[in-house]
């Protein structure tokens, strides 16, 4: 599997972006699918992730929304509100089991900078 993150940018706090998350080489169907994000200087954090139920961190609690298409083989995330602290290097990432330690594959990272 081949994931491929875009839908990163430059945005002023307040604003929204939508990342997606596109799969290729295998459906993903079978795998639990989520996004990371990493700041400068910051170890990468799991923020939300969908499988049979979605998971948030607190941190994107009420203002991200993740979902999936898989027909399309997609996860998308929907975030809102957005804040200078949300600037990081956004990852999607795929497993089976839902291992977020050590997720079977990485997409390539979108970068989103939110200015205030």
């Amino acid at each position: 599997v081949q994931l491929q993150a875009c839908g990163g940018g430059l945005v002023q706090a307040g604003g929204s972006l939508r990342l997606s998350c596109t799969a290729s080489g295998r459906t993903l169907l079978n795998y639990a699918m989520a996004w990371f994000r990493q700041a400068p200087g910051k170890e990468r954090q799991l923020l939300a992730s969908i499988s049979w139920t979605t998971y948030y961190a607190d941190s994107a609690k009420g203002r991200f929304t993740i979902s999936r298409d898989d027909a399309k083989n997609t996860v998308d995330l929907q975030m809102n509100s957005l804040k200078p602290e949300d600037t990081a290097v956004y990852y999607c990432a795929a497993d089976l089991r839902s291992n977020w330690g050590a997720p079977r594959y990485w997409g390539q990272g979108t970068l989103v900078t939110v200015s205030s």
